[in-house]
């Protein structure tokens, strides 16, 4: 299993007549490291206390609250969108297009409609509301029907008694295609003819700042390139449809943003959205949306055709072909230092393919340019940057978005200006960190704690893991794994550094806003909230909330529906910070609804009585009974919401305060080369985290070894790789995710627990900065180990190979 799916969870939903039952909705998730810890969070000290205690006993913030569906899962029964099943179900299958660029001359669905089986085919012509949708950007066809974009897009669906009947007629459906030149470099989009309607360009941000005509002592230019990761869940989508008596349709799937998909299939189906309900299943892993429309769409509208209820399950093919991808990006980069190595100016150009529509790719070039520079002081910026189209397979929304692909490059030009200078990489990173107060190139201020240099120091100074000669040969395993080809003598190790930072919540104006309610029915508490746990732990800290602010120990959290009010996308952390702030406002107003009888009858105000391990007690001593007692037989509930503060777009110049808060994160990287084949293993990885907060401990290292492990992949695994814009090879052979086995040994060394007072707990997200630092943190120890400059992620093997005379 890949690592980035190591702790996922969900809110799953119940299907009336299906085989599967509801379940509770909660997440393993994020926590405190295998390697000691400095600062004032131990990791030792709360295992050894967490040992004591039965699992039970634990609640509240700042516990090792374990998941709920822990259970379910370890045991096959939690309810996924594949497991489902409904009455006189009906399976779907999808055709997609097997060009990246075809005119579509004619559709001939008549072989299809009349094989036994067969309860239904829809192309284009079928659609009753919008033809085109977007999360973002409504560019994008249900079905394409005058022009193919990009390889895999979908044609037509059919719906049939059987999944294997539904296939074959799939196959069945002649499609006669005029092929047309694709453009798969996106520097030839800007020259070409335009692909859609909007053309080729989606968005242009210049961003200048300070002075034009400033520069250094020391140049030095780079070109970046960076591949195509997939989200590669570790459960591919899967949904099943039923219609209602009422004409609308009920789809139950694992969708990250359900009242987002609600509204965008709403539109197609040519129904008001109350009629149509999302209902959030099982999410076998999600570092990117799911589920991608591509996938919910036609089950909608083959459920509204036959009136049966339909079921999809992609397959791995599909998967790759249908959802978006991280967006690849050409990165050309100019510094600027003085003769000590501070950054006097950075000038830089940032080029996204898009793929064939717009997705988020607004929304990733502008966190690409505002962080271009990285969390470093930068007097003088001019930085570029464009997204455009092309007829690759599409990108999108993935952890970290933007911001990992400017971090390997400016991470790759300190490396060069400290080879320059001749100093070390790390103290050339800690002469230009950025610190709360300063300015960003967008010119926003750093309002939030960034211990930037406390995170730099602390795996600097972390002791360094033994070389191979120390230890048994035994358990050295050489680059390759444990049977690798290389030979000891040709092995060269490097340590390199990574500094990263990421954006928390919307950016550029985007209304970030969640609504919870709290139940209370003889002491036990329900949670509301269409917040869907993904893996980020968001059902566990909601219990861990309530249980904190009422004192009861029971706690579970209702499924997640469109029934429910919005409470946004799955993303950016913005659950831990805004539902979960929604969630804690609620149970603060459940709570005075508790306390007012006591307090009216003591003559004292709410704020004199505290709940303390499940106990009420006055603050003179003089009052105290149980939580449980004073519940009994009590219905208490409240609805609230939480709003963090507005942002604003960048404007013409790239200035704006675009964003709500930052989070940072320093990784120490030390690998191992065989500089003749140019394989690598990474060794260690030792992180420093800016968390705020830990909340939970456990949840907390399993997010940040879940990002370490996807940044891992980024760096020398993972690349969607395709020819003339067809994917080539989309499966999990062909595409190499890291597993068990290649999953380095991470030491979390400090976790800075300064609190961000704007956030509720102030807690900061803790699973997209180690995915964005750790390419970076592994690029550089690459290069301290061969002397090359290993500007290409993931690394290719051509480029480990060590340099002349190094």
């Amino acid at each position: 299993m890949s690592g980035r799916d190591a702790a996922t969870a969900t809110n799953p939903g119940a299907v009336p007549g299906a085989g599967a039952g509801p379940g509770s909705g909660t997440a393993s998730g994020a926590g405190l490291g295998s390697g000691p810890a400095t600062g004032s969070f131990s990791v030792a000290a709360m295992a050894e206390a967490e040992a004591a205690e039965p699992a039970a006993l634990l609640r509240g913030i700042g516990a090792s609250v374990p998941a709920a569906d822990t259970r379910a899962k370890s045991e096959g029964t939690f309810p996924y969108a594949a497991d489902l099943w409904a009455e006189g179900l009906l399976w779907a299958a999808v055709l997609r297009s097997p060009h990246a660029h075809a005119r579509i001359r004619s559709i001939d669905t008549s072989a299809a409609a009349e094989m036994p089986g067969v309860r239904a085919v829809i192309t284009h012509a079928d659609v009753p509301g919008a033809t085109t949708h977007g999360r973002r950007i409504a560019d994008r066809p249900v079905f394409a029907h005058d022009l193919v974009r990009h390889h895999g897009e979908p044609i037509a669906a059919v719906a049939a008694d059987h999944p294997d009947t539904a296939r074959l007629a799939a196959a069945a459906i002649a499609v006669e295609y005029e092929l047309l030149d694709a453009v798969t470099d996106p520097e030839h989009a800007f020259g070409a003819p335009p692909l859609h309607p909007d053309g080729n360009l989606i968005r242009h941000i210049p961003l200048r700042y300070g002075d034009p005509e400033a520069v250094g002592e020391v140049v030095v230019e780079g070109l970046y390139r960076i591949g195509r990761q997939d989200p590669a869940p570790i459960g591919a989508e899967a949904g099943l449809a039923v219609p209602r008596p009422d004409g609308g349709v009920e789809i139950y799937t694992a969708s990250t943003d359900p009242h987002t998909d609600r509204d965008l299939a709403a539109a197609c189906f040519g129904l008001e959205p109350e009629r149509v309900k999302i209902v959030v299943t099982g999410v076998p892993g999600a570092t990117a949306d799911r589920e991608d429309p591509a996938f919910q769409l036609p089950l909608g509208l083959l459920a509204l055709r036959t009136g049966y209820p339909v079921k999809l399950a992609a397959t791995r093919e599909e998967s790759f072909l249908g959802h978006a991808h991280r967006h690849p990006t050409l990165l050309r980069y100019r510094h600027h230092a003085d003769a000590d190595g501070r950054l006097v100016k950075v000038e830089a150009q940032i080029l996204m393919d898009a793929g064939a529509y717009a997705d988020s790719s607004a929304e990733s070039l502008a966190a690409a340019v505002a962080f271009a520079c990285g969390p470093y002081v930068v007097p003088h910026a001019f930085v570029e940057g464009w997204a455009v189209r092309t007829n690759n397979p599409p990108s999108g929304h993935v952890r970290g978005e933007g911001a990992m692909q400017v971090c390997a490059a400016y991470e790759g030009q300190m490396d060069k200006l400290a080879a320059a200078l001749g100093i070390d990489g790390a103290e050339v990173r800690m002469r230009n960190v950025l610190a709360t107060g300063d300015l960003l190139p967008t010119g926003q201020t750093v309002t939030c704690p960034a211990p930037v240099a406390e995170l730099l120091r602390a795996v600097r100074d972390f002791d360094l893991p033994p070389l191979p000669k120390d230890t048994p040969e035994e358990e050295w395993l050489l680059p390759g794994g444990p049977e690798g080809a290389g030979e000891p003598g040709a092995v060269r190790r490097g340590v390199g550094y990574g500094v990263g930072m990421v954006h928390m919540l919307g950016a550029e104006g985007t209304d970030e806003v969640s609504t919870a309610t709290v139940k209370v029915l003889d002491g036990v508490a329900t949670v509301i909230c269409a917040a869907v746990d993904t893996g980020q732990g968001f059902a566990t800290l909601a219990r861990q909330i309530v249980q904190e602010v009422l004192g009861v120990d029971e706690v579970v959290t209702a499924p997640v529906d469109t029934d429910q009010p919005p409470a946004g996308a799955s993303a950016h952390g913005r659950h831990t910070w805004v539902s979960g702030g929604a969630v804690e406002r609620a149970a603060k107003m459940v709570r005075t609804q508790l306390l007012q009888p006591m307090a009216h009858t003591l003559g004292m105000s709410t704020e004199l009585l505290q709940i303390t391990d499940g106990r009420i007690t006055s603050y003179d001593g003089a009052f105290s009974t149980t939580v449980a007692e004073a519940m009994a037989g009590k219905e208490l509930w409240a609805t609230a919401q939480c709003r963090p503060h507005p942002t604003e777009p960048l404007d013409a110049d790239g200035q704006g305060d675009a964003f709500v808060g930052l989070a940072f994160c320093a990784i120490r990287a030390v690998v191992d080369v065989d500089i003749e084949l140019g394989s690598v293993r990474v060794v260690e990885l030792a992180v420093a985290q800016d968390v705020g907060r830990v909340l939970n401990p456990r949840q907390l290292e399993a997010r940040i070894e879940a990002g370490v492990t996807q940044g891992v992949g980024a760096a020398l695994t993972e690349n969607l790789r395709s020819a003339a814009g067809l994917i080539r090879h989309p499966d999990l052979t062909g595409y190499a995710l890291p597993t068990a086995l290649d999953a380095p040994v991470v030491r979390i060394v400090k976790l800075v627990e300064e609190r961000d007072v704007v956030a509720p707990f102030g807690a900061k997200a803790a699973s997209a900065v180690p995915v964005v630092t750790t390419p970076a943190a592994v690029a550089s120890a690459v290069r301290a180990a061969t002397g090359r400059p290993v500007n290409r992620l993931p690394i290719r093997p051509s480029a480990a190979v060590a340099a002349p005379n190094s």
